[in-house]
């Protein structure tokens, strides 16, 4: 069995073992894989798993072999599941694994933007305290979360990690969300879009990314959010219009946005979120502690050796 692996450096930049992959076959491990050597690189593959390089229908046509695919992540848009599933292939993710994590950067990156504990503990290595005439100062706003509200847009796991740290810090909750729980967690109210971005001093993306969600944040549903509120997405980068959020940040009509996400990773140096105003951006780094990524090795290993004892889990097409 030939087991190849297109992008593994980001799952295992060296801290963690593929012994559990390679007990199952003949493994090939890269780093990474340019879109020009997919085809050379899975050639004769039975099995090939990739994170974040992408396989399109015609890749599926030029590889007959190939009677598996696991997508070492959560979101599956990377792989042509139409294609794979025409051609009686499984493509397998990981669900999960990575909840704790990213709902805790969501509210690390919350907490950056009300609190500014970042800024300030630079002010003061700068010298800022040791010259103060007081014996405390703040260079920006403090914003407590106590009484405020979060608008969360989906109920997934993660959506649901977020409430919690929510409602432990004393916040009002409203979710929008496709189809609503027959059985919603305590403390919730279900509202349309217009509403959550209306009432929301704290807007939350925890949806997929699909046709419908592209976009989601656009131009006139930043024009519906108050002033003082703030976006944060550790979902899907194109969940969100970036131009149109890099205005409202700029010309001051958004207080703030925390960002793990964009359409295009990495950025280009022209990226207009890079210079916006008070735009906090982490380089899609919520899935990778490690306790996040030794469940996502467990549970990848753990799908190949389901697949290949005829019983496949977590099939996504």
């Amino acid at each position: 069995m030939k087991i190849v692996v297109l992008d593994g450096h980001t799952l295992n930049p060296g801290d963690l073992s593929w012994d559990g992959l390679k007990s199952l076959g003949d493994c090939a491990i890269h780093d990474r894989t340019p879109p020009a050597e997919v085809l050379t690189r899975a050639a004769g593959a039975d099995i090939v798993l990739t994170n974040k390089t992408v396989l399109t229908r015609p890749h599926f046509l030029a590889l007959p072999l190939l009677k598996y695919v696991g997508v070492l992540a959560t979101g599956t848009n990377v792989v042509d599941l139409a294609a794979a599933r025409e051609r009686g292939v499984p493509v397998t993710n990981v669900p999960a694994y990575a909840t704790p994590s990213v709902a805790q950067l969501t509210f690390a990156l919350l907490l950056e933007l009300t609190l500014h504990v970042g800024h300030h503990a630079e002010s003061v290595r700068a010298g800022g305290w040791t010259r103060s005439p007081d014996f405390c100062y703040w260079e920006r706003p403090l914003v407590e979360l106590a009484g405020r509200t979060l608008g969360v847009i989906g109920l997934g796991n993660i959506a649901r990690a977020v409430v919690k740290l929510a409602q432990a810090f004393g916040m009002n909750v409203l979710v929008h969300t496709r189809r609503p729980p027959a059985a919603p967690p305590p403390g919730l109210e279900f509202v349309d879009l217009e509403k959550l971005f209306r009432r929301s001093d704290v807007v939350s993306l925890h949806c997929p990314l699909t046709p419908e969600t592209q976009h989601l944040i656009n131009a006139q549903r930043l024009g519906w959010m108050k002033p003082s509120a703030f976006l944060l997405n550790t979902g899907r980068g194109p969940l969100v219009d970036e131009a149109a959020l890099a205005d409202a940040l700029n010309q001051g009509r958004l207080a703030g946005a925390g960002l793990d996400v964009l359409s295009v990773e990495p950025p280009p140096a022209d990226h207009p979120l890079l210079t916006a105003r008070n735009c906090l951006i982490t380089p899609h780094l919520g899935w990778a502690t490690g306790a996040a990524r030794n469940r996502l090795m467990r549970v990848a290993v753990e799908n190949v050796r389901a697949f290949l004892a005829g019983t496949p889990r977590n099939v996504v097409n």
